[in-house]
Order: structure tokens, then C-alpha cells, then sequence
């Protein structure tokens, strides 16, 4: 064959996952649509990755982190959840004094440009830009692709990292359960007079939710959650306007608050794949679950998924069985599938939860903030879970809580 694995798509997530795989000396070829010189130099897009101490153990094993300069990373040391009006907030603290933080706010084109730096040194992974995969087909022995170029390639496994939209995916015949949130997040940085503390906020206003991560100095990545029937009017308004809308909405707290660059929009459709695996098939990143970013667990989980990818993966080697085997994807989907599936749906019943304008939702997300904050165990247990501390494979499921981290639907 060709290849021992062909990943499909190029993004964060597919970029780890063959970063995760290059000690194997397997064969191993990225497919991506996207220009080259966009994987090498991508483009600042708003986006601000939250980073769990899991995902930052895993990004220093694979190279990345130290790519990344250490003036980007900003850590999230306290936290905030407010509703409505109410002054009154959910708080979250570092669960030991031996964490330095809760978690680390990362630049999205940093963690893209850091793995592909990293990817780029391997000489058995080969990259294809600016191409398609039109045709898709596996079989008990191999799998095969057809680029939009007319060449076809063959590998003992296929996995697609494409996005939460992969056509791949659909190409496979694998189902996937969608929620369109019939909202956009409106994301961008805004600088302020006085300091953050570190400290992240997350305010459900009635009809809107607004999200202020802590960057480095006195800067803050913004993240505006509202009905897309009300974007365009915010996107355009001039930097002034949008100020004062913005200043209006978090109060003084922060001080003075100004408009640093471009806002972007994300519209928000969460996907779940109705199962992971199919004959030398898999999927990895937002092609699997791509998340509501409410409680951050967009790349967090692309990078653990594809961690318990290429774990699978090395042991089938180390035992000499073949990497496509259906077994060995099978132990990958009923890990995976434990920690995304009670994760998503109850990240879309807390989206529910919290945008609901009815006198009793309002109320009843009022107590469970009290409840939370006033029964340590809780907040322990949340917090803990939240840090991610521990090994990807012993891991219980993640809390789904209304947190306030973000990670806009970034490609992973």
C-alpha cells in the first residue's frame, strides 16, 4: 500500500494525531484542502483555545508546546460564572496550590502553527495541499482515497479529521446527531484599564451570553454569544458603537474597554458522530464531536481522542497486529465514546438551560449556581475535573457545566 494511515484534513486535531503517531515510523500522509503557506503562517482568527493541564501535557510530549512562545500563554488562574443582573457569581480557584492555574488560553493559529512547525520535522509523515478527497472506500484488507487531482491512494487505515461538517464522514455512511443553536459567537480582543487578575468570566445576560477570557497584560479575548437574528446589526457597528454596546453589557469592572483588531463570527451547530469507527475507518476532532463552546472542550477533546487513537494504534504495533484491525478502533470508539457522548449532551441541555428567558429556567439556573457554590464537594469535583490533571486513558467523563471557558468552534 501507498500509506499505513491517510488522515483527511489538516486542522489542529488531524495535526496532533499524525504528530502522535511519527515515533511508530508508520507511513503517514496528511490530506488537506488549504493552501501550504496557510499551515505554515495561518492567520489570527479571533479564536482563544482554553487548554486543560491534560492537553498541556499532551502538547509538550508532542513537541508543540515549547513552539509556542511564552508570552502568548496566558494562564486562567480564577473564574467567574454571573446571571442575568445578579451580582451574585459562581467562583472557581485553583483546586491545589500546586497548579499555577485552572488552565492556559492559547492563541488558536499558535496551536495550528506550533504542530505543523513540529509535524513538519518528521520525515515519514508527507503533506498534500490544495486538494480534495472526492471518492472514499475501505474494505477487510485496505482503504482507498481519490484526490479531486484523479490520484488515488491506498493505507491500512483511513481517518478523517475534516470538521464537524466532514463530507468524509458522510462519505463513510456514519450518521451524526446536529443542533443548530440558531446563534452565532461574535469573537475578538478588547483591551481595558485595569487588570483582569487573571480571572474569567462568563455573564449570561438575559438573550446573551459574553465570555471574557484573560490574555496577556491588560487584554481580553471577548467571546459575544447571541441570536443570529442579531449579529449582523453588531458587526456592524463602528469600533465606538461596539465599545460602548460591550462596556454596557460587562459594566465597570474592567474599567474603560476598546476594541484591539478584526471581530469574527462563528456560527454555533453542535455535532455528535453516532459512532467513531467503521471497516479501517476512523474519525478524530470536530469530525467526531464538535462542541457548543460553553464549557471548552472543543480541541481539549480533539487532542485526547486523537491521544487514544494512536495509543490503540502503538499497542497493536507493539503486539504485531495490524493497525486497522477492527478490534483495535473498536477499544478506540468505547473510550472515546464514554468520555464525549454524556459530555455533549449535557453541554446542550446546559446551552438550553441558560438561554431559556422563561421566569422558571431563570430561577432554577439562579439555585444551581448557589447549590454549586455553597457545597465545597461540588466545586471541588468540578474544578478538579475541569484541570484535567490525570492520564487521558483513566479519565472519568468531564462535568458539563456552564464554565466559563470558550473555544469558538475551532477547526480541531
Amino acid at each position: 500500500m501507498d500509506y499505513d494511515v491517510i488522515i483527511i484534513g489538516a486542522g489542529p486535531a488531524g495535526l496532533s494525531f499524525a504528530r502522535s503517531l511519527a515515533e511508530t515510523k508508520l507511513r503517514i500522509l496528511l490530506v488537506e484542502k488549504s493552501p501550504l503557506a496557510s499551515l505554515k503562517n495561518p492567520a489570527e482568527d479571533g479564536r482563544e483555545i482554553a487548554l486543560t493541564h491534560l492537553s498541556v501535557k499532551l502538547m509538550k510530549q508532542l513537541g508543540a508546546w515549547d513552539r509556542v512562545d511564552a508570552d502568548s500563554i496566558s494562564p486562567i488562574k480564577t473564574a467567574k460564572v454571573l446571571n442575568g443582573t445578579s451580582r451574585y457569581s459562581l467562583d472557581f480557584t485553583r483546586p491545589t496550590e500546586s497548579l499555577e492555574a485552572l488552565g492556559y488560553l492559547i492563541p488558536n493559529h499558535l496551536i495550528r502553527k506550533a504542530f505543523y512547525d513540529e509535524v513538519a520535522t518528521h520525515k515519514n509523515i508527507e503533506l498534500i495541499t490544495e486538494t480534495s478527497v472526492t471518492e472514499l472506500d475501505t474494505n477487510n484488507s485496505f482503504g482507498s482515497i481519490t484526490l479531486a487531482t484523479g490520484q488515488t491512494l491506498t493505507a491500512s487505515l483511513i481517518v478523517s479529521s475534516d470538521s464537524r461538517f466532514s463530507e468524509t464522514r458522510r462519505k463513510m455512511g456514519i450518521s451524526a446527531t446536529m443542533q443548530d443553536f440558531s446563534r452565532t459567537a461574535i469573537v475578538c480582543r478588547m483591551a481595558h484599564e485595569l487588570s483582569h487578575q487573571q480571572t474569567a468570566f462568563e455573564c449570561f445576560h438575559y438573550g446573551k451570553t459574553m465570555a471574557l477570557l484573560p490574555m496577556t497584560g491588560n487584554l481580553s479575548s471577548v467571546v459575544i454569544t447571541i441570536s443570529n437574528h442579531k449579529v449582523e446589526p453588531i458587526l456592524k457597528m463602528d469600533d465606538e458603537q461596539f465599545n460602548q454596546q460591550v462596556q454596557q453589557w460587562f459594566g465597570k469592572q474592567l474599567g474603560k474597554i476598546s476594541l484591539v483588531g478584526k471581530r469574527h463570527s462563528y456560527p454555533l451547530i453542535a455535532v455528535h458522530a453516532d459512532k467513531f469507527i467503521s471497516t479501517r475507518y476512523a474519525i478524530v476532532g470536530d469530525a467526531s464531536v464538535g462542541m457548543h463552546p460553553v464549557t471548552a472542550h472543543g480541541f481539549n477533546l480533539g487532542l485526547r481522542g486523537g491521544h487514544t487513537l494512536a495509543g490503540e494504534i502503538k499497542q497493536a504495533l507493539s503486539r504485531g497486529k495490524d493497525i486497522g484491525f477492527q478490534s483495535v478502533l473498536k477499544r478506540y470508539e468505547r473510550k472515546h465514546m464514554r468520555v464525549t457522548k454524556f459530555l455533549y449532551h449535557g453541554t446542550n441541555h446546559i446551552v438550553g438551560l441558560f438561554t431559556n428567558e422563561t421566569r422558571p429556567a431563570k430561577i432554577i439556573r439562579s439555585t444551581a449556581l448557589r447549590i454549586a457554590n455553597n457545597f465545597p464537594p461540588i466545586r471541588h469535583l468540578i474544578t478538579s475535573k475541569l484541570t484535567e490533571t490525570g492520564n487521558a486513558d483513566f479519565l472519568p467523563p468531564l462535568p458539563s457545566l456552564p464554565l466559563p471557558f470558550k473555544n469558538p468552534l475551532s477547526r480541531s
